[in-house]
């Protein structure tokens, strides 16, 4: 029997919280919108991270899946990554000029990324999927862009839709929404829109939440490739979340197609504060032509741990090491699942994998089992994809396979 958390600490922190942070904690990381359900199964404040694991302030341990939702690549706190990015730090950060760290690093994306013949760098997945639309429309003098339904791109107004908070109608009056692997569509769209699509925007494969995940079907990238080539349309993959955990020259070269954008973030420092649009030399000069900065967007620090995040995951064979691990995990999980009769599915790639329990189309059961693992230290979330780390030991995957097997045992047992 695994113990039960108890989470007095995080209720209290939290009570604190929401009287001066809206919602408490804001985004898919907090109570009010994210996918913590049921909510009391949830710790909602860390205390610290090491590895494979992160504690909450009311000390309990968990095995992380979420990988803070997907920039712990190597694990928390890597050594390599760190000692790089102290030795930066106590020289400078964030200085009037910038430091050549910034083209030691767009070098080695470009040595790296098969699509890449330069980069520009940002601090979140959203700065460089934004800039990579604006990039795209800058260039064609188009405006409308396709997307595929169950995309996430970001937060700003033209990544949303209609009916949410704050977007008005000529936020997205020019977006084009198409069903994933569905060609003919495609081929449709830029009939019916010929001249006008600046751009195709979508993410590697289908690793939307709520569903499972969905990889591209034979040919599919392969003729989205050739229809932008044709119809002189930019075509952007947003690798913000399954970058490098698929391929190290990127997801694109993974399914055997280069884009002509592509959009890194979570993994490519290992935490510390980074993204990248990465781009084929035509696009280089429309790039400097737009009018794109922040703040804190050459500190220093970021790109000293990206270049020892990228040269660690080739060192270690990284995306080969996480698809091992991934497979591990998944094979026990499902056996286990069936064990108790449950047809659990895994689907995506075994390195950013998504779960669903598929007895119950109302997920109350999935919720339920979930709860159960979170609640004995192994940290899931209920219906977003989940992320495998370097660090994850042979012994983290007999644990958690250990506590989904209780899990299962205490639903099994409820609803028999």
């Amino acid at each position: 029997m695994f113990k039960i958390n108890d989470y007095t600490k995080s209720r209290e922190a939290f009570l604190r919280a929401e009287k001066v942070i809206p919602s408490g904690i804001y985004g898919h990381q907090g109570p009010a919108e994210g996918c913590f359900v049921p909510v009391e199964a949830f710790p909602f404040f860390s205390d610290r991270a090491k590895g494979s694991y992160f504690w909450d302030i009311d000390g309990n341990r968990f095995i992380d899946y979420m990988c803070a939702y997907g920039p712990n690549v190597l694990g928390y706190n890597d050594p390599d990554v760190d000692a790089a990015a102290a030795a930066q730090r106590a020289k400078g950060d964030c200085i009037t000029a910038p430091n050549t760290k910034m083209i030691d690093f767009a070098e080695l994306l470009v040595d790296t990324v098969k699509s890449a013949d330069w980069a520009f760098f940002a601090k979140n997945g959203n700065d460089v999927t934004t800039m990579a639309v604006m990039t795209a429309r800058a260039y064609t003098k188009r405006k409308k862009i396709i997307f595929f339904k169950g995309y996430y791109h970001g937060v700003s107004p033209w990544t949303q839709k209609i009916d949410y908070a704050g977007v008005i109608e000529e936020d997205v009056v020019n977006n084009i929404y198409l069903d994933w692997n569905d060609i003919d569509a495609v081929e449709e769209a830029f009939r019916k829109y010929k001249g006008q699509i600046a751009a195709v925007i979508a993410q590697p494969y289908m690793h939307n939440n709520f569903m499972d995940n969905s990889l591209p079907i034979k040919d599919f990238w392969a003729k989205v490739r050739k229809i932008c080539t044709d119809n002189d349309t930019v075509l952007i993959i947003d690798d913000v979340r399954a970058g490098f955990r698929l391929d190290i020259a990127g997801s694109d070269h993974y399914f055997g197609f280069e884009a002509d954008l592509i959009c890194f973030c979570k993994a490519l420092a290992n935490g510390y504060n980074v993204s990248a649009l990465c781009g084929k030399y035509f696009l280089k000069n429309t790039v400097s032509s737009l009018s794109y900065t922040g703040s804190y967007w050459l500190s220093a620090v970021p790109f000293a741990a990206g270049i020892a995040c990228i040269e660690k995951m080739k060192r270690i064979n990284c995306t080969q090491l996480l698809f091992e691990k991934g497979n591990a995990l998944k094979n026990g999980l499902i056996e286990t699942a069936s064990k108790y009769g449950y047809d659990l599915h895994v689907s995506g790639v075994p390195s950013l994998f998504y779960l669903r329990i598929a007895d119950d189309p109302t997920l109350m059961l999935h919720q339920e089992w979930i709860a159960e693992c979170v609640k004995r230290g192994i940290y899931f979330t209920n219906h977003h994809n989940h992320f495998i780390n370097a660090s994850l030991s042979d012994a983290n995957i007999a644990e958690t396979i250990a506590v989904a097997d209780e899990a299962f045992s205490v639903i099994k047992n409820r609803h028999s």
